[in-house]
């Protein structure tokens, strides 16, 4: 009679077993299996609360999508390396970073700060400098979908006079494509016999900064001392190889979302 009892008793625990176990498979739970989007999400930077309704936007990608009442979104296409990603949302500053084919198997995570009123959005779009004519092994290259505006860009916008004691940058969202000797130093392009001298970035014709790496959120402080009290013009131009005599061959770049901050 006991050992109908514990006969009983297992068999009852197996069925337990079957009905509420995920199935396994080579090891493998089916319940892991079985992979659910990524939650990329974007918050506040103030708060660390979810925004909602952000735009987000892949350029190259022609691909736009918005954040969900919890600040989530899918990315429901093709992320190839150093894609630039874009966000946009009122009241707030203009935000990118680059991704590549890696970034987006883990969730992305990204803050955003409140506009303040003297900020300045100069451009929001991505702009190409160069001559189209580039390497396979150029930073970037493979990226490249727009054609090139010229070697220089330029743009005119208005400043509202600030006190001395505030401090004025610009800010370069995201930069692609530099084939510097830096860049090269620090495995940012595949090139082993060449490469370029830096972007150059004026404001009001004075040089205020160089750019020897490709990257985002890159902060450049403008002197106050040249920031006209009206009508101002920012320059940015793109390098040269300077391994190439016989004629000037322009490296080819990308950036995106140019603003003016005062903090």
């Amino acid at each position: 009679m006991r050992k109908l009892f514990y006969l009983a008793l297992i068999m009852l625990i197996c069925s337990y077993i079957s009905v509420h176990a995920a199935t396994l498979e080579g090891g493998i739970s089916t319940d892991r299996i079985k992979s659910e989007p990524v939650k990329n999400q974007i918050f506040d930077s103030a708060t660390n609360l979810p925004v909602p309704f952000a735009k987000v936007i892949l350029p190259k990608e022609n691909y736009t999508t918005y954040t969900d009442a919890n600040g989530c979104f899918n990315l429901d296409t093709k992320v190839r390396d150093n894609s630039i990603l874009a966000v946009e949302k009122d009241g707030y500053r203009p935000f990118s970073l680059t991704l590549n084919s890696n970034s987006v198997l883990n969730p992305i995570r990204v803050n955003i700060d409140k506009s303040k009123p003297f900020d300045i959005v100069i451009d929001s779009d991505i702009c190409h400098l160069g001559d189209n004519a580039y390497s396979e092994n150029s930073a970037n290259s493979s990226e490249f979908k727009i054609k090139s505006t010229g070697s220089s860009y330029s743009k005119s916008f208005s400043v509202n006079k600030t006190s001395p004691n505030q401090n004025i940058y610009l800010i370069i969202g995201s930069i692609i494509g530099l084939d510097t000797k830096l860049a090269q130093k620090m495995g940012q392009n595949r090139i082993k016999t060449a490469y370029s001298s830096p972007v150059e970035i004026f404001f009001n014709g004075t040089k205020i900064s160089e750019l020897h790496l490709n990257g985002d959120n890159q902060r450049i402080k403008i002197p106050s001392r040249i920031v006209n009290n009206g009508k101002n013009e920012l320059t940015i131009k793109t390098g040269h190889n300077l391994m190439e005599m016989a004629y000037i061959d322009y490296d080819d770049i990308e950036f995106m979302n140019l603003s003016v901050v005062t903090e």
